[in-house]
């Protein structure tokens, strides 16, 4: 492992050394967290209403429109082709006009896009407005990694990405049964209960811009709602870790498409999202093929994210007091492996055992997300930060196109989910392999009192 004693993956949750936690810490950062995280995290929440009701939708789109799995999947993951050629120019522009107005530009352009599904008439009206809905949304996901680089010590950076990560894990619980509902709608207007609920699903990222454009400020030195000593004790904190980091290595935009380190977590993050969202626009197809009725659908599909909304803030929070990320990271794919590949045992004569195990499998797979974004974002500052998280998003996010083709393919052919379900357990230990070869961080000395 040539890159596994490189100092600068020890940077990541460096606590301040030798002392407790100064009042000022505690009141600044639970300040900055209760403003902006409420923001943030309704955005996040946006984002995956988006993205999973689509899997909501499959049991009764595909046959209205006639889809096959394999043409299902394959629309599903056109959205992270236009993800992937939006997001690093989208980063960019955020990093350089301010995190306010490009996010806010980003929440109604997807809303109206989103929108557009409920129009959707054949697979290739399917196919172009998920790839316009990749384009819109692209940016939002790694623009939020940069922007908590900005306002949180990297002591509290693991926590933090772990409660916006968990915005993702209440829509996935909250929206499959709000779209069991809008099926509801079926007939009205004579448009199909699916179409319905595309178009209300909406409305939330709509009023979201509104919101984010009024509330959200941009960098620590325009928070007039922090008190001066405040302010000024965390732009000193923050510019002290940027010194620091840069004293190490200050990497140029060029360097980071080209750094080993990030090309290997590019990869990772490839894995991460084959089965993420494998899982995510299938699960309520594997739902239904255990017998669950159309009604319960939404519900059943959203019991393993609701398991999994307690373990990835503790496994965030657990990551960010030891100092420790890479075998947080490893552990929780190879779990997601393992209960994926279980699956194939139990098969589905077992439903509420393949249920346990797929469970299992989300929890590890959401507790991923918080250690995983603390390494480049412990590692890079200013374009090269905005670059490289785009990058690895970008690249990473083609799983997302990957895994539910490949899924649809492979349970076409073989008739099977839990075959299917294999080829996404295979894909968490590549990610596994790659985050081993980056290398372990050095354990670092923890502060003792909480937050």
């Amino acid at each position: 492992m040539a890159c596994a004693h490189e100092e600068e993956t020890v940077m990541d949750a460096r606590a301040p050394i030798g002392r407790g936690v100064e009042p000022i810490e505690r009141e600044t950062v639970k300040r900055v967290a209760w403003r902006l995280m409420p923001l943030l995290m309704l955005g996040y929440f946006c984002a995956y209403l988006d993205r999973s009701n689509v899997g909501m939708a499959a049991p009764t789109m595909s046959p209205d429109l006639g889809f096959s799995n394999a043409v299902f999947g394959f629309g599903a993951g056109m959205f992270f082709v236009g993800y992937f050629l939006a997001e690093i120019p989208s980063n960019l522009i955020l990093n350089k006009v301010g995190a306010r107005r490009w996010l806010a530009r980003i929440l109604i352009t997807w809303g109206i896009i989103s929108g557009l599904t409920g129009f959707a008439w054949n697979e290739w009206s399917f196919y172009g407005i998920r790839f316009l809905l990749g384009l819109a949304e692209a940016g939002f996901y790694p623009g939020v990694v940069l922007y908590l680089s900005w306002w949180f010590p990297s002591y509290y950076r693991g926590r933090m990405q772990a409660i916006f990560q968990s915005a993702s894990i209440i829509s996935l619980f909250v929206g499959p049964p709000v779209g069991g509902l809008l099926l509801h709608m079926n007939g009205i207007l004579g448009l199909a209960g699916w179409r319905w609920m595309f178009i209300m699903e909406a409305l939330p990222p709509i009023i979201m811009c509104f919101v984010m454009w009024q509330l959200l400020t941009d960098r620590p030195k325009d928070a007039t709602w922090l008190k001066p000593d405040q302010r000024a004790w965390l732009i000193e904190r923050m510019d002290s870790e940027r010194a620091q980091r840069e004293a190490i290595r200050k990497y140029s935009l060029g360097e980071v498409f080209s750094n080993p380190k990030m090309l290997l977590l590019t990869l990772a993050y490839v894995g991460q999202n084959v089965s993420t969202y494998g899982i995510v626009f299938f699960l309520p197809l594997i739902v239904k093929g255990l017998g669950v009725s159309t009604d319960w659908i939404g519900l059943v599909a959203g019991l393993p994210y609701l398991c999994a909304f307690a373990t990835m803030i503790a496994w965030g929070y657990h990551s960010d007091i030891t100092g420790e990320r890479i075998w947080h990271l490893v552990g929780a794919y190879l779990l997601c492996s393992t209960g994926l590949a279980a699956c194939t045992l139990i098969g589905t004569g077992h439903p509420v055992v393949l249920m346990v195990a797929i469970c299992i499998a989300v929890m590890a797979q959401s507790s991923t997300a918080a250690p995983f974004w603390s390494l480049p974002s412990a590692m890079l500052t200013g374009a090269a930060a905005a670059g490289g998280i785009a990058m690895i998003g970008a690249v990473g996010n083609l799983g997302g196109w990957l895994g539910p083709s490949i899924f649809g393919l492979v349970k076409d052919v073989s008739g099977s989910d839990t075959v299917a379900l294999l080829f996404l357990a295979s894909a968490t230990v590549v990610s596994a392999i790659s985050v081993l070869v980056v290398g372990q961080d050095r354990r670092l000395e923890r502060i003792p009192t909480r937050l």
